[in-house]
């Protein structure tokens, strides 16, 4: 495996071009091969315990698209004019407790762990479970599996603006309606996963009528 090179100065350039993204060119498409590659991204994210708590869903029928309208008062103009529309979802307490099938199939078949070895792996997640970080209601393993969502989402979006695709995460939706339009119109298991984030992919209409703002570095960053 080679080591990347990849000019600081073209990492930095891509954060600048990227933001968020009202409304897209309708008439341009991402090609297959780009939006496989940034959907490999997000298969090669890191995750907590590397157990890849999420799915992804890429929503390009434009029936779908127009059920989760009602549902999602921060996506309209996104599902009208994006070459690609993805929902972030993450599993719920059922597949990510300590002693879930999914972490039994995770470490067993996937990992390809030897007995011992997921004797000792399981003994240290239960206790992070229970002790580290008290992940002890359904909601706060949720919780626990978005945040491993995020990590996946951040990376396809810096690897869709270093490519010149621009993208608009998105968090406006009612979270228990649009849960119950998955389960009957999208059939995701709603005991299993749940809604974290929506993304849409595309090429910008227009470029950002405002500079990028952020607070100074020194702000943000303490070195001790």
């Amino acid at each position: 495996m080679s080591t990347p090179n990849i000019a600081k100065e073209d990492i930095i350039e891509g954060f600048k071009f990227r933001h968020a993204t009202k409304e897209f060119d309708a008439t341009k498409t991402i090609s297959d091969a780009d939006m496989h590659f940034i959907l490999e991204t997000a298969h090669l994210s890191p995750s907590s315990f590397g157990f890849e708590p999420w799915h992804f869903i890429v929503v390009q029928d434009a029936a779908l698209r127009e059920l989760l309208k009602p549902v999602s008062w921060g996506a309209p103009l996104k599902l009208d004019t994006a070459s690609h529309f993805v929902l972030g979802l993450s599993m719920k307490a059922p597949m990510v407790k300590h002693d879930s099938e999914y972490i039994s199939m995770m470490m067993k078949d996937v990992k390809k762990m030897p007995a011992d070895v997921i004797e000792m792996y399981s003994k240290f997640y239960r206790e992070f479970q229970e002790s580290d970080f008290e992940l002890d209601t359904d909601k706060k393993l949720f919780d626990w599996s978005s945040k491993q969502t995020y990590i996946a989402l951040g990376n396809m979006m810096t690897a869709a603006a270093l490519t010149g695709i621009d993208s608009c995460p998105i968090e406006g939706f009612h979270q228990e309606k649009v849960e119950i339009l998955l389960k009957e119109k999208f059939g995701v298991d709603t005991d299993k996963y749940g809604l974290s984030f929506m993304i849409a992919f595309g090429y910008r209409k227009a470029d950002p009528a405002n500079p990028k703002t952020r607070r100074n570095i020194e702000d943000i960053v303490t070195w001790l």
